[in-house]
């Protein structure tokens, strides 16, 4: 591929918009200013070809380093920030690393890695980098237990949702924000639908308060807003809702229940509620604008777009130009089957002409030797007027071997006083929706639920 064909990330910038930024809790930086800038004190050449580790204490570096980065390194790893210490050298000879781009270089000392690279806030540079190849994007898989995978993508790839989504001349320039952390799939999404689509972007951080973060999506003049379902009930669950007007609402990465769809059309009357379907291996399948949780049935099927879905004995199955290229690494399993489908390992159920997610392949719980799915459970429990989350799991039992319980957090509108109301209000729902194996033998009510680095509720048999 020749240079000129060559078109990578820093080519969406632009130099006219100065309005266009990328901005954390501390700082705010000019796209314009950074198309004309360097964050490698001008050592990027020495990137030129290699095989380059982006690990960095926080979002915002991160992202001006995936700038400067593409189009001249060979491949691009993006560290996310839970990844575990005894995962790293398998990581860095499995996707070939001979360089690391940080601001904690005393992190990589002892990582046999030949050469590590500073990243810090963009200075002036005299000469521009050039794009002169085209850089491998890869990410590595949320999966909570062991070593994660090493997924390869494209930017044409990742973008391939994105582009011709662009604003319309005239219009105003979208400012685009996530709970997700850029370093993962669904955020690294949003990331680029803000610098390939024309807008804004403002970063999530871990250590903020949930109310300081509304007041600076507010003072950045958000208007597209995306989470999993986990982000956005926690959102409904506390008193900043009513300070948030975003015009655009999406979920992803979770199974998305009528509850909390429902809620967020109560609290934000005005957005374009949405969810959508995708995975760091499948990339973006679909998205469903109608208000309904799951998807129609039509969406299934062959040249009906960019994207072809089948189900194979209950898991969907996506082939696409979105998705990923490979697995990589020295002991790699193929990602695609032979005709080219990933199986995504997400379980759906087929009801009057619409799909309805039922829960992972490999998060089923075992209660008496019957298998079950606890998110079909949660739906149920969701669905009652004074639950804003719940979490269903197995316990053991000396008699069937398991039973299901639940922990359920309430409304803060709630009324204490009803909590037994309540409960048995969900055990009667659950006997009349569902089998007698699947129903809590216990309901548990608590504050708060744990929810992963990834944004999805954190899921751990008792």
């Amino acid at each position: 591929m020749s240079p000129r064909e060559v078109f990578a990330l820093r080519d969406h910038l632009g130099t006219a918009l100065t309005e266009r930024t990328i901005s954390d809790p501390r700082r705010v930086i000019s796209l314009a200013k950074l198309s004309r800038g360097c964050c490698l004190g001008d050592r990027g050449d020495e990137l030129d070809g290699r095989s380059v580790l982006i690990a960095t204490s926080g979002q915002l570096l991160a992202g001006l380093a995936l700038i400067e980065i593409d189009g001249v390194a060979r491949r691009m790893l993006l560290c996310p920030p839970d990844l575990k210490a005894e995962h790293l050298a398998g990581i860095v000879a499995d996707a070939e690393i001979d360089a690391v781009v940080t601001d904690e270089p005393a992190r990589f000392s002892d990582c046999a890695v030949d050469l590590i690279v500073p990243v810090g806030l963009p200075q002036p540079s005299a000469e521009a980098t050039k794009s002169v190849r085209a850089t491998e994007w890869l990410m590595l898989t949320s999966g909570t237990s062991g070593a994660p995978k090493i997924v390869g993508h494209t930017l044409e790839g990742l973008c391939g949702a994105i582009i011709g989504d662009r604003p319309v001349p005239g219009d105003a320039i979208p400012v685009w924000a996530t709970f997700y952390d850029i370093r993962r799939y669904g955020g690294l999404q949003i990331f680029l639908r803000a610098v390939v689509g024309g807008g804004s972007m403002v970063l999530s951080d871990p250590g903020e308060a949930l109310a300081d973060h509304v007041a600076r999506l507010n003072a950045r003049g958000v208007t597209h807003m995306s989470g999993t379902p986990s982000h956005w009930r926690k959102l409904l669950m506390s008193g900043s809702v009513a300070e948030f007007a975003p015009r655009y609402v999406r979920l992803s990465g979770e199974i998305a229940d009528q509850a909390v769809l429902d809620g967020l059309k109560q609290a934000f009357p005005q957005a374009s509620i949405g969810h959508a379907y995708a995975s760091t291996e499948a990339g973006v399948g679909f998205a469903v604008n109608d208000g309904l949780e799951g998807f129609p049935a039509t969406l299934l099927g062959e040249g009906r777009g960019a994207v072809d879905m089948k189900v194979v004995d209950g898991s969907l199955r996506i082939r696409s130009s979105r998705a990923a290229h490979a697995y990589v690494g020295r002991a790699a399993a193929a990602l695609t089957d032979s005709d080219g489908y990933v199986d995504t390992g997400d379980m759906v159920e087929l009801r009057g002409g619409r799909y309805y997610f039922v829960g992972r392949r490999n998060g089923i719980i075992n209660v008496g030797g019957l298998k079950v799915h606890p998110e079909e459970i949660e739906a149920v429990i969701n669905g009652h007027p004074e639950v804003r989350m719940s979490r269903a799991k197995s316990r053991r039992s000396p008699i069937t071997g398991g039973i299901v319980v639940a922990e359920v957090v309430l409304t803060p509108e709630a009324d204490p006083a009803r909590a037994d109301a309540v409960r048995r209000d969900i055990l009667a729902e659950c006997r009349a929706r569902l089998a007698a194996h699947k129903v809590p033998a216990m309901i548990r009510f608590v504050p708060a639920l744990d929810v992963t680095p990834a944004g999805k509720l954190a899921r751990a048999d008792a």
